[in-house]
């Protein structure tokens, strides 16, 4: 049988949880954006700033060895070590109100293994539902990717080129202190964000790694920056590349034909890191 196939039990699993949008993590995420102000108590909360709430708050008894929480409950226990997080589908039916009464409901709703260069690469998918007096206001469906380590002397798969026709740029120069602030609002664990001798020796990357989370997060920041008062209503991202503390990055965009725009975050070197697509009201502008 295969991984997957081991798992195929977990496809339908649900876990349903409630919690109030307090205000204390978009005053951190917002200090970290730069921002003058945050939203005050009954004003809607930033795009992406959704990822402060419903983080997983297990006994630290019950961390794995990757700051994680131990692979067991809700999510399969995988037993490929890499995790990552792939990609989102976004959609903003509503607003989160700071002071909402927030219920998330997570299904997995597919589990598939393809064959990578290193071994087998395990697809969670989880379909993430958020509802304020119960009416849906955001909706995500999201993708985990889990994999084995590199073997040694494993070179990272080529790099793509990044779009050359940015509408704009915007530099960031990633360091560890804002990679810290954004896992304390966010309460990530994970040691690929701040553990420079795990993250190199134990799971082979070059360094400190760019929560993806962040990424997407500045770059809908950049649009709303641009583009102010423009409702977005839906937001897709896919990660390419990593991208890594001490190395600067440019966050990216430009019209598509049809109104809506891409966006997209590459490497000093022109490489693509992270690629993404994003609707908005077309009223609004």
């Amino acid at each position: 049988m295969t991984e997957t196939g081991i798992f195929r039990e977990w496809i339908g699993r649900t876990e349903t949880t409630t919690q109030v949008a307090e205000r204390w993590p978009i005053l951190g995420l917002c200090a970290l954006l730069d921002k003058p102000e945050a939203p005050s108590p009954g004003e809607p909360i930033p795009p992406a700033a959704h990822w402060t709430y419903f983080s997983p708050t297990v006994p630290q008894s019950q961390i794995g060895a990757d700051g994680h929480p131990e692979r067991k409950g809700f999510l399969p226990p995988v037993v490929q070590p890499r995790r990552m997080w792939a990609a989102s589908d976004i959609t903003f039916s509503g607003e989160i109100h700071i002071g909402d009464v927030v219920t998330k409901t997570a299904r997995i709703v597919d589990i598939s293994e393809k064959e990578g260069k290193t071994g087998a690469l395990i697809f969670v998918m989880v379909d993430n539902r958020y509802q304020v007096d119960d009416r849906e206001v955001l909706s995500e469906l999201q993708t985990l990717v889990y994999r084995d380590h590199p073997g040694p002397g494993e070179s990272p798969p080529p790099a793509k080129a990044a779009p050359a026709n940015p509408a704009w740029s915007h530099r960031i120069d990633p360091d560890p202190v804002l990679l810290f602030r954004y896992s304390a609002v966010t309460f990530n664990g994970h040691r690929i964000h701040y553990d420079e001798p795990y993250t190199t020796r134990e799971e082979g990357y070059l360094g400190i790694i760019v929560q993806g989370q962040l990424t997407a997060t500045l770059l809908l920041d950049q649009f709303h920056t641009r583009f102010p008062g423009c409702p977005i209503r839906s937001f897709n991202f896919r990660a390419v590349k990593p991208l890594f503390s001490g190395h600067p990055f440019f966050l990216e965009g430009a019209e598509k034909s049809d109104g809506s725009y891409a966006l997209w975050a590459r490497d000093e070197e022109g490489a693509l890191s992270m690629a993404a697509e994003l609707s908005y009201e077309r009223h609004h502008r």
